[in-house]
């Protein structure tokens, strides 16, 4: 099912995802739109779901969560057994995403930590004892390239 967006709300979505604390004032004047047309149209992209929340960017590395890891998680094929594990993995510490794919791996898990000993901790070892995990493999982040949260419109 395709939602029907026009050029004024990707221009809002895209003024609110590179900085949700904008006015409606502001995105008004922008944009050149009553400020309760924006309001209108906010309430209504949200209701739709395509804005699920705000939230603040935050640097990882500031906060000295610096270990970055990439687990690649190959799965015991049953019932469900995307939902089920999937869900298990999102809820471990640390984890901020969890992809189901297609391939020779099942899982990609994105997690941060302070140090190798919070990941094995908090990670690896309760992986290890997910019965449902037939083999992982994790990498260390070296260097971030590029880590954006947004989502690219045009």
């Amino acid at each position: 099912m395709a939602l029907e967006i026009d050029k004024i709300d990707l221009e809002i979505l895209k003024m609110l995802q590179n900085n949700a604390k904008y006015s409606l004032e502001e995105i008004g004047q922008k944009l050149r739109v009553p400020k309760s047309t924006i309001a209108y149209r906010i309430k209504r992209l949200e209701n739709l779901g395509i804005i699920k929340g705000y939230y603040a960017h935050l640097d990882p590395g500031l906060l000295n969560f610096d270990y970055t890891v990439i687990s690649l998680i190959r799965a015991k094929y049953g019932k469900d057994y995307h939902v089920n594990l999937g869900s298990k993995i999102a809820e471990l510490p640390g984890v901020w995403g969890v992809y189901f794919v297609l391939g020779d791996i099942d899982f990609i898990v994105m997690a941060r930590y302070r140090n190798r000993e919070e990941f094995m901790r908090n990670l690896l070892e309760r992986l290890m004892n997910l019965p449902e995990i037939e083999r992982s493999s994790t990498q260390v982040v070296v260097k971030v390239i590029k880590e954006t949260p947004n989502t690219v419109l045009w």
